[in-house]
């Protein structure tokens, strides 16, 4: 991303990146400091966390679990949230993204459109293939359409580039905590080179559990009980074909 990449190389002039560590992360390193937060919705201990994705991004959807895993472990510590990063005012994607989250399903429906995208290999990316795939979804089409085109969705959606703009992200994934501290896992993964492909997503949820420590640290708060992982079944669970 190229954002993160110039504001590292400037920093890295001045300290190199020897001592980078996910469980210690370091300005200039894992992560780097807007020059101008944006607000946040959390309050209390809650620490806001904002992924920046794409739908037919295939790095998205290879950090998909580990995100959804690490926020369930979080629990009350943060909130959690997503942007579609817009490529243009109209982005099909986006729209359909804002459209669902309208409706209060884009929690329920993300892992399905990343599975049409990278499993099925459907090309949602027009806004024909989109509405004719919703009502193969047990969604109701014409209440679907009230959200499309409604007044809302259509002011988010033209929106929508300003507010990466705000963030200066310019790529997917990114992580955006507390609206200043901007982060992703190639950039940990980058300044990590120890990192194989199997640790890369475990060392960025190290790196995001340190940072919300340490933002609710500076905000004065304590943290939340990290809620202990599922113990595995008796039987093992089938594994899903690629």
């Amino acid at each position: 991303m190229r954002f993160l990449r110039i504001a590292l190389a400037v920093v890295s002039l001045a300290a190199s990146t020897a001592f980078a560590s996910p469980v210690e992360p370091k300005e200039g390193a894992e992560f780097v400091t807007l020059a101008a937060p944006q607000p946040t919705k959390a309050t209390g201990k809650k620490v806001e966390v904002i992924e920046f994705f794409m739908y037919h991004c295939p790095h998205c959807f290879s950090l998909e679990p580990h995100l959804a895993e690490w926020v369930k472990k979080q629990g009350d510590n943060v909130l959690f949230r997503r942007v579609h990063f817009a490529s243009s005012p109209s982005d099909p994607e986006a729209h359909l993204h804002l459209t669902l989250e309208a409706m209060g399903k884009s929690e329920e429906m993300h892992p399905k459109v990343l599975q049409a995208f990278h499993v099925e290999h459907l090309r949602l990316n027009k806004d024909a293939a989109i509405l004719e795939w919703i009502p193969k979804q047990g969604i109701d089409q014409a209440k679907f359409m009230e959200y499309w085109n409604s007044f809302g969705v259509l002011t988010k959606l033209k929106s929508a580039s300003q507010l990466t703009q705000n963030y200066k992200v310019d790529s997917a994934p990114t992580v955006v905590l507390d609206g200043r501290i901007v982060t992703s896992p190639s950039v940990v993964a980058e300044v990590n080179p120890g990192l194989t492909k199997a640790t890369e997503y475990p060392a960025f949820q190290q790196t995001l559990d340190a940072l919300v420590t340490k933002i609710q640290k500076e905000k004065g708060v304590g943290a939340a009980p990290a809620k202990a992982p599922a113990k595995a079944s008796a039987a093992p669970a089938k594994s899903a074909g690629k």
